[in-house]
């Protein structure tokens, strides 16, 4: 590996510890505070509306100075809400402090993934992304149920301080490895936001929101599916979850690797048509226990694998806005987070079993591989189209 690559890959630890993790501790933390389960969900929910926000917002002002210093103010942010949401008194503060945690995540990310693929030698961009986001699978595969673990044997406190630990490492390791590289003193929040005027950038988008949003219908009820319909001992369900981890760890590193050899436009049909099948054969075949553990493995390679080629179409799109447009990508993943999960419980509301939800999430990835084949078919060079160039540039005027 590339050591300067390191940094980027422990600040993407930190974050996906904090991110997934609070989802096996929210009994825990309901009871310090004093509140009921579903209350402590939404500070799930005021994580993710930060990194919505967070995200353009952070870039927006943060372009004009040079990336290393823009990363290491993101992780000292991160750092400290981390630590200070473990010393939170009250549920009202809590919740505050978990929204302030979420804002540099998508910006992290979003500058992480310029920097990775500037720091790539041609032809291996979409690897160096992938190995930037091994630490968010690492994190699932060990991180997640260790400190889950320790949260719910000690004190969920625990796992903030574990994770605000991880931040500073962060820290040492992008002021050490991390390579100086030069500002760009000819934008501004405004100019880096006419991504937008482009149709190639909204089929980047809906692709990840619609089509990467399936794949949460299965991951949201994960729990339920196993344990009911695939008769999964709930005392195992660590088991499953480190294997779906380990899933996200290959899946991650393929996409890379695949996507630098096929090209991001033909690697990203392929995948999105891959979830398509594997959640219909979860729909189909979970009763099945030997073989609900080979679509966990499947369907955690599959929800990582689209993380580099997507990425990599996302910055195609938007040559001059490179960092807002992979933020805006960090917001459409949370959102394709949401989606599915919502989605997804419609079935369960009127009484559906648990693998409905998959059956939801093979409608959406449809939809997802419908948008990639017109994407391919317009944009296989990856080129914004000339027409809407001129048009963008007839608006400015």
């Amino acid at each position: 590996m590339d050591k300067r690559i390191i940094p980027l890959a422990i600040g993407g630890l930190g974050i996906g510890t904090t991110e997934f993790t609070v989802m096996g501790l929210l009994p825990d933390i309901a009871k310090t505070l004093q509140i009921t389960i579903p209350q402590a969900g939404h500070l799930i929910s005021a994580y993710a509306m930060g990194v919505v926000i967070g995200a353009p917002i952070l870039i927006g002002y943060s372009v004009k100075f040079p990336p290393k210093k823009v990363l290491i103010a993101f992780m000292i942010l991160f750092t400290l809400f981390n630590g200070l949401s473990a010393i939170a008194p009250n549920y009202t503060t809590m919740m505050m402090i978990r929204f302030m945690s979420g804002l540099p995540h998508g910006a992290f990310f979003g500058v992480g993934t310029v920097v990775a693929s500037k720091m790539a030698g041609k032809g291996k961009e979409a690897f160096y992304i992938s190995m930037m986001f091994t630490g968010l699978t690492v994190a699932n595969l060990a991180m997640v149920p260790l400190v889950t673990y320790i949260g719910h044997t000690y004190h969920w406190r625990l796992y903030f301080a574990i994770v605000a630990v991880i931040g500073v490492l962060a820290l040492l390791f992008l002021k050490l490895w991390l390579p100086a590289m030069e500002s760009n003193q000819n934008t501004h929040f405004l100019e880096e936001l006419k991504f937008l005027k482009n149709k190639q950038s909204w089929l980047v988008l809906a692709i990840t929101a619609i089509g990467f949003g399936g794949l949460f219908t299965w991951l949201s009820y994960i729990t339920p599916l196993m344990t009911v319909i695939s008769g999964v001992p709930g005392s195992q369900m660590a088991y499953v979850m480190v294997l779906a981890g380990a899933g996200m760890v290959v899946g991650n590193l393929a996409g890379g690797i695949v996507s630098d050899k096929l090209g991001p436009e033909k690697t990203c049909v392929l995948l999105i048509f891959l979830m398509m099948i594997a959640l219909g054969g979860v729909f189909f075949l979970s009763d099945h226990k030997n073989i609900a553990f080979v679509l966990t493995f499947m369907c955690g390679a599959l929800s990582m694998s689209i993380a580099a080629p997507i990425n990599i179409m996302m910055m195609k799109a938007a040559p001059k806005s490179e960092m807002m447009a992979a933020a805006f990508m960090q917001a459409g993943f949370n959102i394709a987070n949401a989606m599915g999960a919502f989605l997804g419980g419609i079935p369960l509301e009127y009484g559906l079993p648990y693998n409905y939800p998959s059956l939801v999430g093979v409608g959406m990835t449809f939809i997802g591989f419908v948008i990639s084949v017109r994407y391919m078919y317009l944009y296989g060079t990856g080129t914004p189209d000339e027409k809407e160039i001129q048009e963008c540039v007839s608006c400015d005027q």
